[in-house]
């Protein structure tokens, strides 16, 4: 309660970060001290590897020009 002894109300509540273990707020998305996200839904989207997408696109052309052929 205010007034009391060791109450402090610019104090907010802290965990220690799953991987540098270094202390950060509860409500974080991410370790201000590593970097690292807290969970996988907290991280964005990961994009994929170019060389994927240009296959892809290559496969979808070689399927074309076998069917139009």
């Amino acid at each position: 309660m205010p007034g009391e002894e060791g109450w402090d109300d610019d104090e907010e509540a802290t965990i220690p970060c799953p991987y540098c273990r270094r202390p950060m707020h509860e409500d974080s998305e991410r370790c201000p001290a590593c970097g690292n996200y807290i969970s996988a839904e907290d991280a964005p989207p990961s994009r994929r590897p170019w060389w994927i997408v240009v296959g892809a696109l290559l496969a979808l052309y070689a399927v074309y020009r076998w069917l139009a052929g």
